[in-house]
């Protein structure tokens, strides 16, 4: 095989994969998690060669509870300059655990002799005393595979919930039962044999505007629901129902203890709301004293990491100590507010289905005014009001108050993003064009402005590099309006002089007006797409150029006028060009009315895009009449 000819921009395919998991006494007499894993890839060319190292984490418990690996076996087969076939072993020695914290070590190991063309085969059994760490399997990955196969023994002194996550359709799914597969001390069961199997899997290919991987990678994920010791009898329940999660969180130290240290914030809070005469006005001022009163140290968490009253007096802190005070103050405050979990864009999907504490990762504020809710992120000083980061617009997010029961809700929220030029702009006799360019970035879009602007020493330096990146263009004159008013629009003008003479044609004058925010490449470039394109919010581009000419002047190529829908009121794509006495206008407008559009709406996407990049990429040609 030279190339697979199901994928042939692939640089390995697996030729076959296996995995069994069984429960069993462990030469130690533990009970114990076995996984046995074995591989054969084909390696196609030097790009594949990566496949050929191998890693695999263990954790080191306090007490002895260690996971390990065992029975590892490599070889690389290949075809020798006589077209002879050969082997090679990888060697016992070459396989050691590195270290790399307290509790987790990698076994690593590289298979030998790799070159185009070869085949490699390795096998190993991984043991863990973790029952709720039941080995999930991963069909799909980022090189195509022809088959792959799961087999997992349960014992029935285990129950667990089985979900099959992905877009792709298993080729073998049975179930059966097996006879006394399972013994232990005295006690001995049946087992549930589960085998899950997949044929000529594609490889999973991440693309822009998409939230984690492994939301969307087919695979078999197990949680424990109940355990039943086989020595004691005695049955306990692992899955909880929201309540013992609710109650677990309300007792939690770093968490709902933190939320009702009422002390904390009491005194400091009331010059703060001083004057506010609205529930309203007391929020905004609170959020406003907690965003000056942190710098966020870029760590996530739901929970508090030394204490609020620690963490203020630092300055500093973690999602879960900005937010947690958040909530603090704002109740201090007299505002009914409570915390809202969350899984981050990075972090996949929440389990809805039963909770599983280590989903979350973040936590914001809900604020409750009268019949609205503010939801309120204050470890970034550049966020307005009620306004999220992307990174936490992902799936659901779970409300916890610490006297009503929790529920979930969707963090799909109407916030959106929009950016609007204006271009005044005169086209001189000389091929020179001066006037004004006019951008106001409104909504989220205003907030990544100001960050743009912000990483900046100064205004003047953000205008000179803009300088530097405007083909052809001088900035004369500029000015930014509401830098710091954070509840405004963002403004920027510039008064520009702009070199539009095109020597190599004569007399004549071409000018790209989409020097701007030029859209030149597709993001969508699959031939089909099995997941959404998730943006994380809605967008609105409005450009509106207005351009006067000398009487001598024409346009020789006028813009297309372009008109083109996506289904579902999905947004659209406009362009209109209308002349006046010596000028003309032209408008260009690209709108995304939705933040997730579905596998089935990609090839619209697609080819919206073709038609903006083919639009923009369009240059206006003046000519003497």
């Amino acid at each position: 095989m030279k190339t697979y000819a199901k994928d042939p921009n692939a640089h390995a395919v697996v030729l076959a994969e296996f995995g069994k998991v069984r429960i069993s006494e462990s030469n130690d007499d533990r009970l114990k998690i076995f996984f046995d894993y074995h591989i054969k890839i084909k390696i196609l060319d030097n790009k594949g060669f990566d496949k050929g190292t191998v890693s695999v984490p263990v954790y080191i418990g306090d007490d002895g509870a260690d996971e390990s690996v065992d029975n590892i076996e490599a070889v690389t087969y290949y075809t020798d300059d006589n077209g002879l076939a050969q082997k090679i072993d990888l060697e016992h020695t070459k396989i050691y655990p590195e270290k790399e914290s307290k509790h987790l070590s990698r076994y690593k190991f590289a298979l030998p002799g790799l070159r185009a063309g070869c085949v490699i085969e390795y096998k190993y059994t991984f043991s863990t005393p973790f029952f709720f760490d039941f080995p999930s399997w991963q069909f799909q990955d980022d090189i195509p595979k022809v088959y792959s196969e799961f087999e997992a023994h349960i014992p029935a002194f285990w129950v667990y919930n089985a979900s099959l996550r992905g877009y792709l359709k298993l080729t073998k799914n049975s179930g059966t039962v097996e006879n006394k597969c399972f013994s232990a001390g005295a006690a001995s069961c049946d087992c549930s044999l589960l085998v899950f199997g997949m044929s000529d899997i594609p490889a999973f290919v991440e693309e822009d505007y998409m939230t984690a991987k492994k939301n969307y990678l087919s695979a078999i994920n197990f949680e424990l629901s109940e355990y039943t010791s086989p020595y004691t009898n005695q049955k306990t329940k692992w899955t909880k129902e929201w309540t013992d999660l609710e109650r677990q969180l309300r007792d939690n130290f770093d968490f709902g203890a933190q939320i009702k240290k009422k002390g904390i914030f009491k005194e400091r809070i009331v010059p703060v709301i001083a004057g506010q005469t609205t529930d309203l006005g007391k929020a905004k001022a609170v959020y406003s004293y907690i965003q000056k009163s942190f710098k966020w140290n870029d760590h996530y968490g739901f929970e508090t990491i030394d204490g609020l009253s620690n963490a203020l007096t630092a300055h500093t802190g973690s999602t879960g100590d900005i937010n947690l005070s958040l909530i603090n103050a704002l109740n201090a405050a007299g505002l009914n507010a409570e915390a809202v979990l969350l899984s981050t864009r990075d972090n996949g999907n929440i389990n809805t289905l039963y909770p599983v504490l280590t989903d979350f990762d973040y936590v914001v504020a809900k604020v409750n005014i009268g019949d609205k809710s503010y939801l309120l992120d204050a470890t970034d000083p550049l966020l307005p009001f009620g306004v999220l980061p992307l990174r936490c617009l992902n799936d659901k997010g779970r409300v916890f108050s610490m006297d009503k029961p929790s529920y979930f809700m969707d963090m799909n929220l109407p916030q959106k993003e929009r950016n609007t030029y204006s271009l005044d702009l005169t086209l001189q006799n000389d091929g020179k064009i001066t006037g004004t360019i006019s951008h106001v970035a409104s909504g989220y879009e205003a907030y990544k402005k100001r960050k743009a602007i912000k990483k900046f020493n100064s205004v003047d330096e953000y205008v000179e590099q803009l300088g530097n990146e405007f083909a052809k263009t001088r900035i004369i004159k500029s000015q930014i309006s509401n830098l710091d008013s954070l509840d405004l629009p963002l403004g920027e003008t510039f008064e520009v002089e702009i070199n539009a003479l095109d020597k190599a044609n004569g007399d004549k004058i071409a000018f790209n007006p989409f020097f701007l925010d030029k859209i030149d490449t597709n993001p969508f470039k699959l031939a089909e797409r099995s997941f959404p394109v998730d943006w994380g919010m809605a967008s609105e581009d409005t450009f509106v150029l207005t351009m006067h000419m000398p009487p001598n002047m024409t346009v020789e190529t006028p813009p297309q006028a372009m008109a083109v829908s996506l289904p579902n009121a999905g947004g659209k794509f406009l362009t209109s060009y209308e002349t006046g006495d010596n000028s003309f206008t032209f408008s260009h407008v690209i709108q995304f009315s939705k933040s997730i559009y579905s596998p089935e709406e990609y090839p619209y996407l697609k080819e919206l895009y073709n038609d903006i990049i083919k639009s923009e990429k369009a240059e206006l040609i003046f000519k003497k009449k």
